[in-house]
């Protein structure tokens, strides 16, 4: 393709500059561009609003046929760089590069890559080069094109850039690559993304997922104990892939949301850890401020000490967002003047999407990813800030359905063997028989005992007591301060059982969740004897390795 004096013209400063009038040719190779110039440059006079002739100063010089130099003071601005391709210009003496960037690869779907560069979109989420531009199907070329790695005699963050695919519905990718002379390339590669077919509007809806931000650290009631994690998704009433779909929402191209702080299109998750000593024992990392040190920058993404500083050692995890990662023995600090000394660097490898993926009924989470324990389930897999798997207990359901909220009382406990309620399920290991008692102590707890709940206890006057309980460890649960002295006493050696679901219902079905630890026979009670009265439905129920359920039928005993 040729370039003509109604696509390009060249001032008498040097400013080689884009015309509208040529809008609708090009774009043109760094090569068509020399070639135009060298062509003006034979001339014995200018013409037109070209100015370079024979008498003029060589305006080009090709090294080869990707890498064109301008000579001063010919040169080229943003706009004209958006219009040429296949390799790469420089100028102003080398103080200023365009380089080429060719993406090659297969997307699936209509993509508009995205080009991060000094940790800023580069030409925002809608840039010049749409969903591709100078692409070559044959030779699975996505788009080619040119970015501005070096200006005023300094390289934009050591020439390095990333190129992103993130399409809602499609899976994502990304590329780093450092650019230079010539042409670099970078490879992206997506696919559709069976997980994420939910219309963009309906995910914006789903406001009840949520994530507790930074350093924390959670008990899966798996028996590992409390594992550290930078984030705690609660599902609220959705799917496990609903929030996967949610988390992809969030760093879409085009996202108004932000993620730790960070604009969710930057988002990537954890890139490095970072061990450190020689902290000011007074100081602390901030979370979601800018950590800095002579080569980078990274963003705060959770710290050991998590706002309380507890020594001079620790450890801070980061999303690399400028230069190279620190080396040992490196100061760092943050926004609010906290300063330590590197010690050790560990580098983690990211997931295309940050959360990680989805199976359709489960979470493969990626470093650091937690999640509310009570909404995981036995086929789910984390990895904690040690980036050790850990894998969820299998919490099951059990549910009662056809109750009439407001009307029917609910009452599911274990069963004893004959189809009857197991009274003696356990038995007290104490006398309480005073006021502010906060733990109750028995002969053993069930391993599949949910972690809150209710309990009833067998009165010395022949009653059973309904008490709550916030948690259970070893043979103790642990109570709201509650009154025991006469007559609500109690003498060690008493009936206690669990009460899985005893509750005045207040919706159609009734349900509670634990650990499954072996097939369990419940016996389930539901009587209403005033609105709508039945008769006393009794049955059992199993709950097993996908929980459980009973559908209560409804007697009228008007």
């Amino acid at each position: 393709m040729t370039i003509t004096a109604a696509d390009v013209s060249v001032a008498t400063s040097g400013d080689i500059r884009w015309e509208a009038a040529g809008a609708g040719d090009g774009p043109y190779t760094v090569l068509e561009l020399h070639r135009f110039l060298q062509d003006l440059a034979d001339q014995a006079s200018p013409s037109g609003d070209d100015v370079v002739d024979i008498t003029s100063t060589n305006p080009s010089e090709r090294s080869t046929d990707n890498i064109i130099t301008l000579v001063a003071p010919y040169n080229i601005d943003a706009d004209m760089a958006e219009h040429l391709y296949d390799g790469s210009i420089s100028q102003a003496g080398g103080d200023v590069l365009y380089s080429g960037l060719v993406v090659v690869g297969a997307v699936y779907s209509t993509t508009t890559l995205q080009v991060v560069q000094d940790n800023a979109l580069y030409d925002t989420d809608t840039p010049f080069w749409d969903t591709g531009i100078n692409t070559d199907p044959a030779n699975n070329i996505l788009t080619r094109m040119l970015i501005n790695t070096r200006t005023a005699g300094a390289d934009v963050d050591g020439k390095r850039i990333r190129v992103t695919a993130r399409e809602l519905g499609d899976t994502y990718a990304e590329f780093s690559v450092t650019m230079g002379l010539g042409n670099s390339v970078a490879a992206i590669f997506t696919n559709q993304d069976l997980n994420n077919q939910t219309e963009e509007a309906t995910i914006a809806t789903w406001t009840g997922i949520t994530n507790t931000e930074g350093w924390q650290e959670i008990d899966l009631n798996n028996g590992d104990g409390d594992q550290p994690y930078y984030s705690k998704w609660d599902y609220g009433t959705k799917a496990v892939n609903d929030v996967y779909e949610r988390a992809k929402w969030l760093t879409r191209r085009g996202t108004s949301s932000t993620i730790h702080s960070m604009d969710g299109e930057l988002f990537r998750g954890i890139t490095h850890q970072i061990t450190y000593d020689t902290q000011d024992a007074s100081e602390f990392f901030v979370e979601d401020e800018i950590l800095t040190w002579a080569t980078g920058t990274g963003h705060i993404i959770a710290d050991s000490e998590a706002g309380v500083d507890s020594g001079t050692t620790g450890t801070v995890w980061i999303q690399l967002l400028t230069g190279v990662a620190p080396l040992t023995d490196v100061n760092i600090a943050d926004e609010t003047g906290c300063n330590a000394n590197t010690d050790v660097i560990t580098s983690r490898t990211l997931s295309p999407h940050f959360v990680g993926t989805s199976t359709g009924s489960a979470l493969i989470g990626a470093y650091g990813i937690g999640v509310e324990p009570t909404d995981l389930s036995k086929d789910d897999k984390l990895f904690d800030l040690t980036n050790t798997q850990r894998i969820p207990p299998n919490n099951v359901t059990f549910t009662v359905y056809s109750v009439i909220s407001g009307e029917d009382y609910v009452l599911v406990g274990p069963e004893n063997g004959s189809g009857g309620l197991d009274y003696d399920q356990m038995a007290t290991t104490a006398t309480y028989d005073a006021s502010g008692i906060e733990a109750i102590a028995v002969n053993a707890i069930p391993a599949d005992t949910p972690t809150s709940g209710t309990i009833r206890i067998k009165l010395d006057d022949g009653r059973y007591r309904k008490v709550s309980f916030t948690s259970w460890t070893g043979t103790t649960f642990t109570i709201p301060s509650t009154d025991f002295t006469d007559p609500d006493d109690a003498t060690s050696g008493n009936d206690v059982f669990v009460s899985y679901i005893d509750t005045l219902a207040d919706d159609t079905s009734e349900a509670f969740t634990t650990k499954y630890n072996t097939d369990r026979t419940l016996f389930v009670r539901v009587r209403d004897g005033g609105g709508t009265p039945i008769k006393s439905f009794e049955t059992t129920g199993s709950l097993g390795t996908a929980g459980g359920s009973t559908t209560a039928i409804r007697t009228s005993d008007a």
